[in-house]
């Protein structure tokens, strides 16, 4: 099985989210909580039906990942660029993402 992590935007602002070991949302994919058989997939996808309800954040998935020398990688690009941010010069405090990171 391919290891998860549970990811989301927060319903405030928008800012893409990753749940962390302690239950909270975090900005940082680094900080998320890696699930590594089906039954810690199953309560992410609890939680994060939850957390959807309770009106904390949207768009929830779980999302593959694999850990290369203790750094989390998502497999799929578009959730690259959602933990590294724009992939060009976007507005003043938003860095372009890192292209060796977003690179497939």
């Amino acid at each position: 099985m391919v290891d998860k992590v549970l990811t989301a935007n927060r319903l405030t602002d928008g800012i893409a989210v990753w749940l962390d070991a302690n239950g909270k949302w975090s900005t940082s994919l680094q900080d998320a909580l890696v699930a590594r058989h089906a039954e810690a997939v199953e309560a992410l996808e609890a939680i994060g039906k939850k957390s959807y309800a309770d009106n904390e954040v949207v768009d929830v998935a779980v999302v593959e990942v694999q850990e290369t020398n203790g750094v989390l990688w998502p497999l799929r690009l578009r959730e690259r660029i959602r933990a590294q941010g724009p992939t060009m010069e976007y507005a003043p405090g938003y860095a372009p993402a890192d292209p060796e990171f977003i690179a497939v």
